[in-house]
């Protein structure tokens, strides 16, 4: 059984979704507007709010999926392999191009990677009973694992860590919190977790490298990713990851954040009071993290204890002033394009990755400069979007908001047949 669904939440999710589409699929690289992109290191752009802040919806959301704190075997269960499924469509993302089927090249190769794409997708995100869902989260876990270690050349460098398995670790977390303390508990927790991550980073020596610092490539974070996750981290940092294992410790903060504002929704006093308390809690995180941000500064890749509490801080301040408007004044006009965004995030994040590697492997001449290759994706937008506008800047976020018009549209349907996705 689940509370009824909260509009505002819903609405926030697909704000935040689309603001992803729209960050991870700008028609150029090269071309971006600044906050369109995340901070080069210290420092928080807008880009730089979508993932705490599906963290930190999700983290309301548990408490709206388990409305009855029941902890037993079943409960459980469903916990880890929802988890699992999360963690290993993350890790496919990661597979997806590295793909190899028996010495196939250019279109067999990429059918056989939509084939396994399709498949994998249904075996994750299928409804099945509980004991297949469970073998099939272990099976294909196990099938990452043993390629990546396996010694094959085409898997050597497969990135293990990324978004969708932050998300899972942390909901995996936050849930088994939820269920089994008190929100005093969650308060404690959370400190000693952004308390504890700052004194690790600050204080402890950074092996080979000497004192402790917030610098990249030279933190205690970055030295434990290269140790533990060496030859398989994001191929942009080679040797450290943003989504790495020590700055994962944090990031549960922002789910249990999350959580005890969506406990604080759930509270029998009138909507109003709710919605004050949210504006000074969020009001609260954000001074805080500023004040702290002067000895330990705001930075996403590290996930810093600032950051989490700065954007956490931002995250509950959007989501009150949501809900005044939609679920205290009754506003609610406009809003459907964000809630058909907001209903399905996990498609979403599934697919609006693999499809651009997909049209990226669509090669062919270019029409306009003979002798020259061509993938399908850089022809679409140099040829059918760029030339209508004089600003590259402008033509890039046009070629994002094209690609959002097209998901809107396979959302639409979605939502118009009831048809909703979940792990």
């Amino acid at each position: 059984m689940t509370r009824e669904r909260l509009i505002s939440l819903d609405v926030f999710r697909g704000l935040t979704i689309l603001l992803m589409t729209i960050v991870n699929n700008p028609g150029s690289w090269k071309s971006v507007y600044p906050p369109l992109l995340h901070s080069d290191w210290h420092g928080c752009t807008p880009t730089d709010l979508v993932f705490p802040f599906f963290i930190f919806i999700m983290g309301v959301a548990v408490s709206f999926a388990m409305p009855t704190k029941t902890f037993d075997s079943t409960t459980f269960n469903k916990i880890l392999v929802r988890s699992l499924r999360m963690f290993c469509l993350g890790i496919f993302f990661n597979f997806f191009a590295k793909i190899q089927l028996f010495g196939l090249e250019g279109i067999p190769l990429l059918n056989g990677r939509l084939i396994i794409t399709i498949a994998v997708g249904y075996a994750l995100m299928g409804n099945f009973s509980s004991k297949v869902k469970n073998i099939l989260a272990f099976s294909i876990l196990f099938i990452y694992l043993f390629l990546a270690y396996s010694g094959i050349e085409a898997y050597q460098s497969v990135r293990l860590p990324g978004v969708l398995q932050r998300i899972a670790i942390v909901y995996f977390v936050v849930s088994l919190l939820y269920l089994k303390s008190n929100q005093r508990t969650q308060i404690i927790v959370a400190a000693i977790l952004l308390l504890g991550y700052w004194a690790v980073m600050a204080l402890i020596p950074v092996p080979g490298i000497g004192e402790a610092n917030f610098d990249k490539g030279t933190n205690l974070a970055s030295w434990i990713d290269s140790i533990l996750l060496k030859g398989h981290m994001y191929r942009e940092t080679i040797t450290w990851d943003p989504e790495g294992i020590l700055s994962t410790i944090p990031s549960i903060a922002t789910g249990i954040i999350g959580l005890l504002i969506g406990q604080l929704l759930h509270r029998s006093i009138p909507k109003n009071e709710i919605a004050k308390k949210m504006a000074i809690a969020g009001i609260t995180l954000i001074i805080v993290a500023q004040i702290w941000s002067l000895v330990f500064p705001i930075n996403k890749s590290l996930w810093t204890s600032t950051y989490v509490l700065y954007t956490a801080g931002l995250a509950t301040t959007c989501l009150v002033l949501l809900y005044y408007l939609i679920d205290i004044l009754n506003f609610k006009k406009g809003i459907k394009l964000f809630l058909i965004w907001g209903v399905n995030p996990m498609i979403v994040f599934f697919f609006s990755q693999i499809i651009p590697q997909g049209l990226v492997m669509v090669q062919f001449e270019n029409p306009h400069i003979p002798g020259e290759q061509i993938n399908l994706l850089n022809y679409l937008y140099s040829f059918g979007i760029a030339p209508f506008f004089g600003n590259p800047m402008t033509a890039s976020l046009a070629g994002a908001l094209v690609y959002v018009g097209i998901w809107t549209f396979i959302l639409w349907i979605f939502y118009k047949n009831k048809l909703i996705f979940k792990v």
